[in-house]
């Protein structure tokens, strides 16, 4: 096959195998999406799909949504905003992009509430701390024994722990 590189066009459609190859997405998962309406394929005579190159980039924004947490029903959602007379622009893709810098934000300020929590309930390590509302609310744990009583004590008449 001739490199882009020397003055030849890659070729504007592409099989499955090329695009699963290319996309890194399992070529049961493309069906799934085709499926799904996220992504188009046309059929050849031969009755084998075939996809637009510029399906390369569809699928690397599902991916990248799923990533972070989207449902295939949201994506889709906003899939769907994109241009179907023509092949979406970088200005179209930039558009839908704005509208998910907002959940990324959320995304990161929600990592970084767990990680503070979770290097407090590490360090601490008793496992009874009365500020955590959602693993031990009221210290219900303190009530039982010093220690990590969900772990090596009981829980109200429950064994420890293995």
């Amino acid at each position: 096959m001739p490199s882009p590189s020397r003055g030849t066009r890659p070729d504007p459609v592409l099989t499955i195998q090329q695009v699963a190859r290319r996309s890194g997405v399992a070529a049961s998962a493309l069906r799934y999406y085709e499926e799904r309406g996220l992504i188009a394929a046309e059929r050849a005579a031969s009755g084998h799909r075939r996809f637009e190159r510029s399906v390369l980039r569809r699928i690397a924004f599902i991916v990248f949504a799923q990533r972070l947490g989207f449902t295939l029903e949201e994506v889709k959602r906003e899939l769907d905003k994109l241009p179907s007379d023509h092949i979406p622009t970088g200005a179209d893709w930039e558009q839908l992009s704005q509208v998910w810098t907002q959940r990324v934000d959320e995304r990161i300020d929600e990592l970084q509430r767990l990680k503070r929590g979770l290097a407090a309930c590490i360090s601490c390590g008793c496992l009874s701390l009365a500020q955590c509302s959602l693993a031990n609310p009221g210290d219900r744990a303190g009530a039982l024994g010093p220690g990590p009583r969900y772990w090596v004590g009981t829980r109200g008449g429950e064994p420890p722990l293995p």
